[in-house]
């Protein structure tokens, strides 16, 4: 039985820092299946992560319990229209994506530091009253080992995320939606020679990604830092833009990528639960996300087939 709640507990530990990154590769999915790079899903994130908090602050008093939820869904909506900055640069103005998606970063991390620092009078917010809380799923819980490991002690937002990440896989490969979606990344000309409008699926991939993004954004500040700084989210966009490559674009590849990737950010906490790690030195923990990132990629980015379209701006009429 030890055995077992060792396992429990480094499981919970994975998901609890793997459901972020889940909600933004997914984001990055449908940005990327529409043919658009966004390498501006940190920028999203952080840009959900400050809503998020700011709006818990702000209103904790008024809807109680239900204040990080709510929080949620104001994050999504900004972050959402955030992303029309870099929709409209990538697709109507067709600037470089990868230029357009560095200056989302660089310019969501100014935005909420400026403001934070008006609102607040200090470079960080106060820490939220009203996070989400872990809980245990009634009657599964009880279910003798497996109750343990996946039914007691994790988020609500954990579960959401894994229903997501099979939602999207439905809607992409399963409707029309999905088919056209991922036509106008492959080949626009077709796509658009058979009446799908190009620009405005690429508008719509991005802004779900935008979406999806601050929902990553909101869940992590709202689980894991409580409040937010310069360094509330760190690194945790490129991790999940490499989930969605990692997971070969596809939504449930990038899930499991990024339950892998969560489990690296968690060793620095259930390291001491591990009996050949509790003697590395911490530090060696806190990198070990990001050499396992590289590591994951540089092993795999040959063998992952990107949409064909990936990157290139669609010219209405050019052959």
């Amino acid at each position: 039985m030890e055995f077992i709640e060792v396992f429990s507990r480094i499981l919970g530990s994975a998901v609890i820092f793997a459901t972020p990154l889940i909600f933004t590769a997914l984001g990055g999915v449908f940005s990327e299946r529409s043919g658009v790079i966004n390498i501006g899903l940190e920028g999203l994130m952080i840009m959900g992560a400050f809503v998020g908090i700011v709006f818990n602050l702000t209103f904790h008093t008024v809807f109680g319990a239900a204040t990080p939820w709510i929080s949620m869904l104001a994050a999504v909506i900004v972050s959402a229209l955030f992303s029309l900055v870099h929709a409209a640069a990538s697709i109507t103005f067709r600037a470089d994506q990868v230029v357009s998606g560095v200056a989302i970063n660089f310019l969501a991390l100014g935005i909420g530091l400026f403001l934070t620092k008006q609102w607040y009078d200090k470079g960080q917010t106060d820490f939220i009253k009203q996070p989400f809380y872990s809980s245990d799923v009634p009657v599964f819980n009880n279910i003798p080992i497996v109750g343990e490991m996946l039914f007691s002690g994790w988020y609500w937002t954990s579960y959401l995320a894994i229903a997501m990440a099979f939602a999207a896989w439905f809607v992409l490969y399963k409707t029309p939606f999905g088919l056209r979606l991922r036509s106008v990344g492959e080949h626009p000309m077709a796509a658009d020679t058979n009446g799908i409008h190009v620009y405005r699926m690429r508008y719509i991939g991005v802004m779900i990604s935008g979406a999806l993004g601050g929902l990553g954004g909101s869940v992590y500040a709202m689980t894991v830092a409580l409040n937010f700084s310069h360094g509330t989210i760190l690194g945790q966009g490129f991790i999940s833009l490499a989930a969605v490559i990692f997971g070969k674009w596809h939504p449930l590849g990038a899930l499991g990528a990024a339950i892998f990737f969560g489990f690296a950010q968690s060793l620095s906490i259930v390291s001491s639960d591990i009996a050949f790690l509790e003697d590395v030195p911490s530090v060696f923990m806190l990198i070990a996300p990001y050499v396992l990132t590289i590591l994951a990629l540089a092993g795999f980015i040959g063998r992952a087939e990107a949409p064909k379209s990936l990157g290139e701006a669609y010219i209405k009429g050019n052959r």
